[in-house]
């Protein structure tokens, strides 16, 4: 079998740099596997049994740039003209501890396909012919949308415990919802592993997770085996009923997934407990704000002022998460094409009519504001008959 013929194997560069490497090399990993799905082709991997140092000088006499981006571990990273593609010698484990491994380098490619997680990211190709070499059955997997272990779920999992995580995210993004039994009882069982991982890879696996077309089945596989519990303990079933209603709104209104607004949903909903949440997943600064700004509406909110107080974005997804059925569809009316506006008043208009620099400058800029979001954003005419009225002799 060979790779469809796809625009990424063309690429500017590409030939002259599997020219360098005297053909010793194959495309790996994504690329192929995405290509026999049809799926755009995003990075380009290739790997080599030719050691990293080698790969270095002979991209470097080719004028290729070339970057040691991770030499001590066999990958440098070609620069070329249609974006960057890492070249890594193949690799044997060593010895494992499921956080890390140490590698030998290594020229037998099954060898080096037995290292990779799933029977579908071992699949390689011949960049000139474009045949694809396939060790354990991935193409068989890939054909019947099944996720499989290479070889042992449990030992794979014992190898990197994050490989949880990934199962269900590759479930989610390319399995046709049925589920290995032997593979989700090694899932269940090692869960309490994740706890040893750093949580910035949790995190970032999580959110990739979540911003898959459609992660419910995925993610209630994960709360049936209590595998959230090692991952955010607070996490309750009611989670998954939020989860459902959400992706269906979104599927509903034509709205692309956002792995943020799907994590509130998964979360409870008070702030102390997100915000204590999304500082225990190390999420940066600007995630953790995002995240507690998608709080539950409060009464008849006005989502236009929800907007303006946050963004478009989060009020969005707000009435998304919390909104009736019968006032979604105007909320999402309401901030269609709608950027939220400048106050046509600043505390200088506010002293040059009058009022004496210092506090009560912002005390009477914040009441003009709050009576113009309530009056739905009126023009400069309304505001500034609003500030005619107001006693400024009052004002101290």
């Amino acid at each position: 079998m060979k790779l469809p013929p796809s625009d990424w194997t063309e690429r500017r560069g590409l030939a002259a740099l599997i020219g360098a490497l005297d053909g010793k090399a194959r495309f790996v990993g994504g690329a192929v596997r995405d290509s026999l799905l049809g799926v755009a082709v995003k990075d380009v991997d290739l790997a080599t049994p030719l050691l990293p140092e080698d790969v270095m000088k002979r991209l470097t006499a080719a004028s290729i740039k070339v970057i040691p981006t991770g030499i001590d571990h066999g990958t440098v990273t070609a620069v070329l003209p249609d974006g960057p593609v890492e070249i890594t010698t193949l690799r044997r484990d060593v010895s494992t501890d499921g956080r890390r491994a140490t590698v030998a380098f290594s020229d037998d490619w099954q060898e080096d396909a037995a290292r990779r997680d799933f029977t579908i990211n071992a699949l390689s190709a011949d960049p000139e012919t474009l045949e694809i070499f396939d060790y354990f059955g991935g193409l068989d997997d890939l054909e019947q949308r099944r996720i499989s272990f290479i070889g042992s779920a449990a030992e794979r999992i014992a190898e990197d415990h994050l490989r949880i995580m990934r199962y269900f995210r590759f479930l989610a993004r390319f399995g046709l919802h049925e589920l290995d039994s032997e593979a989700f009882q090694a899932c269940v069982d090692a869960a309490p592993k994740l706890e040893q991982l750093s949580r910035e890879r949790i995190a970032d696996e999580l959110l990739k997770l979540l911003a898959t077309d459609d992660p419910r089945m995925a993610v209630g596989k994960m709360l049936d085996g209590k595998i959230f519990e090692h991952i955010v303990a607070e996490t309750d079933a009611h989670a998954r009923v939020i989860l459902d209603r959400l992706v269906r709104r979104e599927k509903a209104h034509d709205i692309v997934p956002g792995a943020v607004r799907r994590l509130v949903a998964l979360l409870p909903k008070d702030w102390d407990t997100q915000s204590a949440i999304a500082k225990s997943l190390k999420f940066s600064k600007k995630l953790q704000k995002a995240i507690v700004e998608r709080a539950p509406l409060q009464g008849d909110t006005n989502v236009r002022a929800l907007a303006y107080r946050t963004s478009v974005e989060a009020a969005r997804d707000v009435a998304l998460l919390f909104a009736d059925d019968a006032a979604l569809p105007e909320m999402l009316a309401d901030l269609k094409n709608w950027q939220p506006p400048i106050l046509p008043m600043s505390g200088g208009d506010l002293i040059e009519r009058g009022l004496k620099p210092g506090p009560i400058v912002a005390r009477t800029l914040a009441t003009i504001e709050q009576a113009w979001i309530d009056n739905s954003f009126p023009d400069e005419k309304w505001v500034t008959e609003f500030v005619d009225g107001l006693d400024f002799s009052a004002r101290t």
